[in-house]
């Protein structure tokens, strides 16, 4: 699991977000309350139910701050938890582990709300065939992260950036000449970089789908398009792209939307609009 995650991209967001809280005096009300030498334990507690997600990150947080703290992980990510649980214990200076709690917790109940309201969707669309997928509207900084929750939810990973994908969108076809024109420029010009990526084109109508499942692309996305639409647009191409389905999804469509036999769903609410898992840090002594 450790290499899921890009540690040498994500040490130094975990840096800075500590660096955003201390500032240049660090912990004000822990310092001048709280004794050096004090000995204590942490425990994180779950108040709702859900998937977590982010006790790596978390483990890593609480290192950063003190290095002599003894964390322990009780569960690990991607896991099923219910109210009351104690998901990991982190013991040694009290006034390291208050430091450290906030930043911690913001981790950990953002991932975990992300891992949360993904499996929800795995769930309303299971026996479909349907893959959920996460989309680039990620939080700034995060998006490693936020798509590593989307995993332990169930989902997989659309693109991770401009880089890895050619997604030809409507603004690239309304600024060129047109759908065929716009993929022709884009595989001349992976032939002569030598790189290879899928292609995909996105598509407003059926004229679109028509004109795009005749190209040499992977994949042919339909936006915003009504139920009937879609179906009619998976009948016509038949098999011989994937699709994917993007735009205004939520838990009350989403099932309407697989059973119309698209391949992929894409879901941009499942990280810019989720809801962070309530998650609480204990501290006794």
């Amino acid at each position: 699991m450790e290499n899921e995650i890009s540690w040498k991209k994500v040490e130094p967001l975990i840096e800075a977000t500590l660096n955003e809280d201390f500032g240049e005096r660090g912990d004000l009300t822990t310092d001048c309350i709280i004794a050096r030498d004090m000995k204590g334990k942490g425990e994180l507690v779950v108040r709702t139910g859900g998937i977590i997600a982010g006790l790596l990150v978390v483990k890593r947080v609480f290192e950063k701050v003190d290095d002599n703290l003894k964390i322990t992980l009780h569960i690990k990510d991607g896991s099923k938890i219910s109210p009351g649980m104690v998901l990991s214990t982190v013991e040694g200076s009290v006034s390291s582990i208050l430091r450290a709690e906030r930043t911690a917790l913001n981790f950990l109940q953002r991932l975990s709300g992300i891992a949360t309201l993904t499996n929800r969707f795995i769930k309303a669309v299971q026996g479909t065939g349907v893959k959920i997928l996460d989309t680039r509207k990620t939080s700034p900084q995060l998006r490693l992260l936020e798509k590593y929750a989307v995993r332990k939810g169930g989902g997989e990973n659309h693109r991770f950036g401009l880089y890895d994908m050619v997604l030809i969108k409507d603004n690239h076809i309304d600024a060129s000449v047109g759908i065929t024109y716009a993929v022709e420029r884009c595989l001349a010009c992976l032939k002569s970089k030598r790189i290879k990526v899928p292609v995909e084109v996105e598509c407003r109508t059926l004229e679109d789908v028509r004109e795009a499942a005749q190209l040499p692309i992977h994949r042919i996305m339909l936006d915003n398009m009504d139920i009937d639409t879609m179906r009619t647009a998976v009948e016509e191409v038949k098999g011989r792209l994937r699709i994917e389905a993007s735009g205004n999804v939520n838990l009350e469509n989403v099932r309407a939307i697989a059973e119309t036999g698209v391949d992929y769903i894409s879901v941009g609410a499942l990280t810019h609009s989720v809801k962070a898992l309530d998650i609480s840090l204990i501290v006794s002594t």
